[in-house]
Order: C-alpha cells, then structure tokens, then sequence
C-alpha cells in the first residue's frame, strides 16, 4: 500500500491542516502536520515559485472590508444600476474604493515512493497575503467597460499594504505515475515527459539519483482550440538559481568544453545534467550537442558513456520538454 497516497478523508484532513498552518520559512509546522497525517510517508520541502499575484476584493481608505470578490461585486454593482456603466462610476467613484490583489507563492512538497522517476507524489500549495493595490476608479481616466472596472490597463497604484495575514492553501496532490499516463496519446508516440523520465531511469543505476531530488513538474490544465482538456506537463530544476550562476561559453571546444561540462555537472550534483537541462530549461542552448558532436568526431572522449548515449540518441531524434 502506498501511504503516501491518502484517501479521500485523509486528504480532507491534510486540507484543513494547510489552511490553518501559520507559514513559515522553513514550513516547519506544515510539515509537522503532514507527517501526523501520513506518518508512514515523508513530505520534504523541494521548491518554491511565486512572483504571480490575482485579483482580491475592495476596501475603503481606512481599510473597512466592502468586498471578498472584486469581479463579483463589479456585476452586481452594474447591475443595479441596470448595466449603466456611467452610473454606477458615479454612485462610488466619491468613495474612493482600493482595490486588493493576493500576492501568491507556489510551494513544492515531494513524497517518495519508490525508485522510478515518476514514483513520487507532489504536493502543491499557494501562499497567498493580500494587499492593497490600486484605485479602484480614476477620477482622471474613468474605465469604459466591465473589464476596465476590475483589471484596468494603466491603474494608479497605492502602496502595497497588507490586508491580511499570509495564509497557505491547497493547490493540488499528484501522484506522478497517473500524471505521466495522462501525457500518452494514441498516434503520437512517446510523449516527451515520458522520455525524459526514462532517460532518467537509464543513468540512475549509475548515479544512484531520484529524480524528485533534483526536479519538480509543472502541471498546467488547458484547453485547446477545440476546447478539448489538456495536460501540460513541464519539468522545473529544483537548483535553477543554482545553476544561473554558471555560463558556459558556446565558442569553447576541445578542454574547454570539457571543463565546461564537468562544472555545469558538479554545480547541479549529478552526472549528464547539461544534458538534462538542454533538454528540459533553457539554461544550456541546443547548440552546445552539436559542439559535443563536434568534438567527438575530432577524437575527444570527455563525456561519459551514458552521457554519450543520449547524446546519440537526442541527435538521431531531437525533443525538448
């Protein structure tokens, strides 16, 4: 039985954990409350991502609550002025209502549960703070529909002050293995998610790397043209701030190159990163497998055979993720 994959009360549970865990730095008492929860598996912190932000409500200048929704409020508001836009400007532009939005944070817990690339589960969870943002109406520049009401293009900010407290909430639980089911398509071959991992499992008797040590995946749920559901699926370096610090020089050949390779390798911890990194960000260019390829052919042998392998192959068949 995998326990770290809770059933339907448990993840209930887990729910009613997060939103009352106060956060901290290190998601100590987050943590403490998963492992209570779920004793026989062990959540670890991998990553966080933030810099989004989407809209809040409406507060008055002394910070009185008007509004949890914004958008909510906008429609209701103009409709009872029975979608006079004009006039409902008119009845609150005096009130000099701020808007708010919810700073956010998206945090990454993993969970493993055996020895495959995919055998593991992750854990997302937002942080959110509220703060004050903009004026809702510009007196100077009035919005001229709906959706200039609630996002205007060239609002007059206010300082950020907080609304509320900083809070976490439950994103999403997924279980890697369904995950990577999801990305096959019949008629398509082998999904690039797919390959990637199984390069991983390839090198790791080698290396002894789990692949949620060093990646987290991105899931993003979209539609296309059709309106068809699809599952977008990216994997993100758990040492991407890392790894910036390190630039390789495309014109480097021969030692150069090999040195090159080496410490990209030793600064993100295990064997063939640049390659997985070319594969999966764009911190090492394309074209740096075809000054490998280069190399090989004058008779340089730097890289490992692993390294080598999938060198040949991405070659014979190009892909990114």
């Amino acid at each position: 039985m995998n326990t770290c994959l809770p059933d339907e009360q448990t993840l209930q549970d887990m729910k009613a954990a997060i939103e009352v865990a106060p956060p901290r730095p290190h998601h100590s008492a987050l943590l403490s409350a998963l492992s209570g929860l779920l004793p026989g598996c062990e959540y670890r912190f991998a990553l966080t991502r933030g810099g989004w932000y989407r809209p809040g409500g409406l507060i008055r200048q002394d910070g009185e609550r008007v509004a949890v929704n914004i958008e909510r409020w906008a429609e209701e508001a103009l409709a009872k002025c029975d979608g006079d836009l004009a006039e409902c400007i008119e009845r609150h532009e005096a009130e000099g209502l701020l808007a708010t939005r919810h700073t956010g944070k998206s945090h990454y817990f993993v969970a493993s549960y055996g020895s495959g690339a995919a055998d593991f589960v992750q854990l997302e969870i937002e942080e959110l703070q509220e703060v004050a943002d903009h004026l809702m109406i510009d007196p100077a520049n009035p919005p001229t529909d709906l959706f200039e009401l609630t996002d205007p293009a060239h609002p007059v900010r206010v300082d950020a002050l907080p609304v509320g407290l900083p809070h976490y909430r439950f994103r999403r639980l997924s279980n890697m293995r369904q995950v990577m089911a999801r990305q096959t398509t019949p008629g398509m071959g082998v999904a690039p998610l797919s390959r990637f991992m199984d390069e991983w499992d390839e090198g790791k008797a080698i290396c002894q790397r789990q692949f949620s040590d060093h990646w987290v995946v991105s899931i993003q749920n979209r539609h296309d043209r059709y309106n068809n559901a699809l599952l977008s699926s990216t994997p993100v370096s758990r040492h991407g701030r890392k790894l910036r610090s390190f630039h390789w020089r495309p014109e480097a050949r021969g030692v150069d190159l090999a040195d090159q390779i080496h410490a990209f390798d030793r600064v993100a911890g295990y064997q063939d990163a640049w390659y997985f990194h070319m594969v999966a960000s764009h911190m090492v260019s394309h074209a740096i497998a075809y000054a490998l390829q280069s190399d090989i052919e004058a008779g340089f042998s730097y890289l490992s055979d692993s390294g080598r392998q999938l060198l040949n192959r991405w070659l014979d068949r190009p892909y990114s993720v």
